[in-house]
């Protein structure tokens, strides 16, 4: 269910978000565009139904998605993705999970969650830049079941091989869509060669600010 893409504009962008002189401002850029082409490919397969619509000319046969769309980005970072996923889907709702790292045990910890009702009824997508020992997205992908979601989907800029097997898993029904496969993960739990915190990256923050 790991589908890593091959686009040639998201491998670029992907090198641009790598690079440790990218402003916050560029960072979100890319990562914007990024994000619509991951949803080009992870929105390939949603389920539609027909209409007819008029056109000036006549009657035709058109189409409309079947299924509602939830999006869930996991906060921080995961808000960066979510304007870009609502530019191609204007009426998608939009939920919000908190989850922080424990530095010491690298286990997620949730602080933070509200949703649309009814997730049952809906395509979820589950927002979170990084894919790194899988512990967040484990986390975030079974509160959202709890809370009813059968069809979920998670995307993720960068993701290691220790975190796709966590999901897998653990969810081994859900796909995951990917702009890169990295390497592994270094002795503190962090995606490499990775981009760094993407949170702080977006945000223009760090470990000192007040």
């Amino acid at each position: 269910m790991l589908h890593v893409s091959t686009h040639p504009v998201i491998q670029r962008d992907v090198t641009i978000l790598r690079d440790e002189h990218t402003s916050s401002e560029v960072f979100r850029a890319a990562l914007s565009r990024v994000s619509r082409l991951l949803l080009y490919e992870a929105g390939s397969d949603l389920p539609v139904k027909s209409c007819r619509v008029q056109t000036p000319l006549e009657q035709c046969e058109g189409s409309v998605l079947a299924k509602r769309i939830v999006l869930v980005p996991v906060l921080r970072a995961g808000l960066g993705m979510v304007d870009a996923f609502l530019e191609m889907l204007p009426q998608a709702e939009v939920g919000h999970i908190g989850l922080y790292r424990n530095e010491e045990t690298l286990e997620p910890v949730e602080y933070y969650g509200k949703y649309p009702v009814a997730l049952d009824e809906a395509v979820v997508y589950v927002l979170d830049p990084m894919l790194a020992t899988g512990g967040s997205a484990v986390a975030a992908l079974r509160v959202l079941q709890t809370h009813g979601a059968k069809m979920m989907r998670l995307v993720t800029l960068v993701s290691a091989p220790e975190g796709v097997r966590h999901v897998e898993e653990a969810f081994p029904e859900v796909p995951i869509y990917t702009a890169a496969l990295d390497r592994g993960l270094n002795d503190k739990g962090y995606i490499i060669p990775g981009l760094g915190d993407a949170g702080d990256r977006i945000f223009d923050t760090g470990p000192d600010s007040r």
